[in-house]
């Protein structure tokens, strides 16, 4: 009896070890590495657990600031060891097809209709970004990415009286390297390059200048001194390194940053995104007065034409073009080859001509990116996609340009070397 029970213990414990052979080592997983990270950072999604070669598919989904839904999805080809990891593999189809870590967030697209373009969270927040592993289109494990858009801890210190806007502060305390933040032809106040900075150890100052309340409507007849005190303000202030202040603008706000460092001498660095090289007139409207003035006076302009033309008006003159020679201090411009707003390709390239015909001094970089629109160079890894816009004042259609992958191509690339730039042209690294 006791060799027969011996026996029978044997077979069940040979048939168990055999059970336990045909059990994968490795149950299939998704995992996001780091799991929360700055709007501006890179994660790593990575799937393991898979059979080798395996065809598996990812899925990503967020819901922006505006409460839109947005999705991607892509398949990819497991490895020899069972990994899908997108931050060394493209995917073998789907909606991007390079290799890229953050693709699936940038190449998302609107789930609904009647979106034109993705919107960050209100109060530049944290959003969620849910992954998904499909196996033969079956779920088989999940992630999360928590992306926000400003570093704990930070400060706001809202303008009152002449000035108008907010200066974003840092945790640390102060002082530290100023920027002054303008924004383009939307108006209001350019707050979330401002808080981008911040997050980077800046005392960022998002001034607004018209559409904003007691500021005018219109882009128009906007006196250049208004900056000027701005920036005997952040001079004054002690949250403000001595010595230490750059400008930065987009759009309408670049020219006006290349504008502002020829004049004011007190700004040692200039970043200017997507700029022209010369004045443009007041926008929004049809009536072409200029868009600046200094003394009491309307500053010349040239009127624009087509994308990369020039109809000379009434103002114009040699006197349009900014004199960007006369800055103290490098100069960082950004632009996209398929800029649809106007040709910020060929005003920066026009920008470095002039400056090194004038034996410029200081150090001149230029960004320009092959497949990117005016938004080349964005500070945030977001989805990409825009679909036909309104401008937000004229209410007359626009077409940013570029595409997905050129657009978060720029981002990408930008990103590292703007706050390089900003570093090497002070003396002191922010201390964030």
């Amino acid at each position: 009896m006791i060799r027969r029970a011996s026996r029978r213990l044997s077979v069940r414990s040979l048939l168990l070890s055999v059970s336990l052979c045909v059990i994968p080592l490795h149950a299939q997983t998704l995992e996001v590495t780091p799991d929360h990270v700055m709007a501006d950072e890179v994660a790593t999604i990575r799937a393991s657990g898979l059979h080798p070669h395996e065809r598996v598919t990812l899925l990503a989904d967020l819901v922006d600031g505006a409460g839109a839904p947005w999705t991607s999805q892509a398949d990819f080809l497991a490895d020899d060891a069972g990994t899908v990891d997108t931050a060394k593999q493209a995917p073998a189809k789907g909606s991007y097809r390079i290799v890229s870590a953050m693709g699936l967030v940038w190449s998302m697209m609107p789930a609904a209709k009647d979106v034109h373009g993705y919107r960050a969270p209100h109060d530049f927040g944290t959003q969620t970004i849910h992954f998904h592993l499909l196996q033969n289109d079956k779920p088989t494990a999940s992630a999360q990415l928590e992306q926000t858009f400003q570093r704990e801890g930070m400060r706001q210190v809202k303008l009152t009286g002449a000035l108008h806007g907010a200066l974003f502060l840092p945790a640390a305390p102060g002082p530290h390297p100023g920027v002054l933040v303008v924004g383009g032809s939307e108006g209001g106040m350019p707050a979330p390059k401002a808080v981008w900075l911040a997050s980077h150890g800046y005392a960022a100052l998002a001034l607004a200048y018209f559409h904003f309340p007691e500021l005018p409507d219109q882009l128009a007849n906007i006196p250049l001194e208004y900056f000027g005190e701005a920036i005997t303000w952040m001079k004054q202030n002690p949250e403000v390194a001595p010595g230490q202040l750059a400008v930065m603008g987009t759009s309408r706000g670049g020219e006006l940053a290349l504008q502002l460092g020829s004049m004011y001498p007190d700004i040692k660095a200039v970043v200017a995104y997507v700029p022209a090289n010369v004045r443009y007139p007041s926008c929004c409207s049809r009536d072409f007065r200029a868009a600046w003035t200094w003394k009491g006076q309307g500053l010349a302009f040239v009127r624009p034409g087509g994308r990369g033309q020039v109809d000379r008006g009434p103002l114009e003159s040699a006197e349009a073009v900014i004199p960007v020679e006369l800055t103290h201090g490098p100069i960082l411009v950004i632009s996209g080859d398929s800029d649809g707003i106007w040709d910020s390709s060929g005003m920066t390239s026009a920008v470095m001509s002039r400056l090194k015909q004038a034996h410029f001094a200081y150090a001149t970089v230029r960004l320009n990116y092959p497949h990117a629109g005016h938004r080349a160079g964005n500070s945030a890894i977001v989805p990409t996609w825009t679909g036909g816009t309104v401008h937000p004042l004229s209410g007359q259609a626009e077409t940013f340009g570029g595409t997905p992958e050129g657009n978060a191509q720029s981002s990408l690339d930008a990103i590292p070397k703007v706050l390089d730039f900003l570093q090497q042209s002070f003396s002191t690294p922010p201390a964030k």
